[in-house]
């Protein structure tokens, strides 16, 4: 599990076994000395294994499923930059939100502007079903980082976030372009709550079948 506050910045490259990272800089207070064999690290919001600690970085083994929904092969390929951030602990404090390191999909860069004091990125959703999980002030990870959702279209599909200067320094979206993919991932506790409703809805509240609405809520005390 991770936050979304990226701690460093690498380099990835494709390897016979898998892929390798390389810091740009060793970090303060993490560093390749730090990794240990087995832990998590999320390299452009994809959690990946550490299969081999290395004098600047690690290795990791990478699957298929992993390559085709996320960036990382194509980064791999040109041995491009990449965000890093630690494992969270459970003492840890939470800056940013709940990240898996389970890329949902890509999105794609419509517009980069400058504004007087951020950046205005907008993205879109490749796959318009994600949308749902879209709302104002929602919370969204675009390469790992933790982004606040500024604005979005009905749908959801397409939004638009403001990137404070500090953000913008410290991680790849100073990279960004129109027309560059990104990886996503969606707020977890959106698609848990969507699936217990959902659940809920189906088998009704109490298990008789009765659906979870607006009646049902009212008959049970819910006011607004």
């Amino acid at each position: 599990m991770f936050t979304g506050l990226v701690r460093a910045t690498g380099l990835i490259e494709r390897t016979a076994a898998g892929v390798r990272l390389r810091w740009q800089a060793a970090p303060q207070g993490w560093a390749p000395a730090h990794l240990a064999l087995g832990e998590s690290v999320a390299v452009d919001g994809v959690c990946l294994t550490v299969a081999e600690v290395l004098v600047d970085g690690f290795r990791a083994d990478v699957s298929e499923e992993t390559l085709a929904r996320s960036t990382l092969a194509a980064k791999a390929d040109r041995r491009g930059e990449v965000n890093l951030e630690p494992a969270l602990r459970l003492a840890d404090r939470l800056g940013g939100h709940l990240v898996s390191g389970h890329v949902d999909g890509l999105g794609q860069v419509l517009t980069v502007a400058r504004q007087p004091a951020s950046w205005r990125l907008e993205l879109a959703w490749q796959d318009p079903a994600y949308g749902r999980y879209v709302c104002e002030k929602a919370s969204v990870a675009v390469d790992g980082i933790s982004l606040t959702v500024a604005g979005c279209s009905p749908d959801g599909v397409r939004f638009w976030i403001a990137v404070i200067p500090h953000t913008w320094a410290e991680t790849t979206l100073q990279q960004l372009r129109s027309g560059a993919l990104v990886n996503l991932e969606a707020d977890l506790l959106a698609k848990y709550t969507e699936r217990l409703l959902a659940a809920r809805s189906d088998q009704g509240p109490s298990g008789g079948g009765a659906p979870l609405d607006a009646n049902w809520l009212a008959e049970h005390g819910w006011s607004t």
